[in-house]
């Protein structure tokens, strides 16, 4: 699969492209794209990296830049009425995530528990335990994940 992939042959689905750059020790926005060289980086929203799965319609707009040395980075996702992320793999010891509900309303699933946010909340957790979102309200769900990866010692 991974040579179709980089063929352009195949798209993976966002859950096995995590767990690519889960694999690479890199954030998903890493693996997409390029790290830039500047401190002041200005993404407009029509050049910002959008990554839509055909199947679902679920989509990822990475809203800041891929830095590795910086570990943390912004995303938005949104999902459509009825769907999910699927399951994604524990990342790294240390890695943290941050859910802001924008609009609709989310559930997360942490290995066997579950946190129902509505609009306007917000859910911090360690992330090296599996983890999946789903839209569980009418219409569609848009929300704002921070991914901390930078390691404690």
């Amino acid at each position: 699969m991974l040579s179709q992939i980089e063929r352009g042959v195949k798209n993976p689905t966002v859950q096995v492209a995590c767990r690519i750059a889960e694999a690479l020790s890199v954030t998903l926005s890493q693996l997409l794209g390029e790290e830039p060289r500047r401190q002041t980086i200005l993404i407009p929203k029509h050049r910002r990296p959008v990554y839509r799965e055909e199947e679902t319609g679920v989509e990822r707009h990475v809203l800041s830049p891929a830095f590795p040395s910086k570990g943390v980075e912004l995303v938005m996702n949104v999902l459509p009425e009825g769907t999910d992320t699927g399951v994604f793999p524990p990342h790294q010891p240390g890695v943290t995530e941050v859910v802001y509900v924008e609009e609709g309303e989310l559930e997360v699933t942490l290995d066997s528990s579950t946190y129902r946010l509505a609009e306007g909340d917000s859910l911090y957790f360690e992330a090296d335990v599996s983890h999946r979102f789903q839209n569980v309200g009418k219409g569609r769900c848009r929300y704002f994940l921070v991914i901390d990866s930078h390691t404690r010692d």
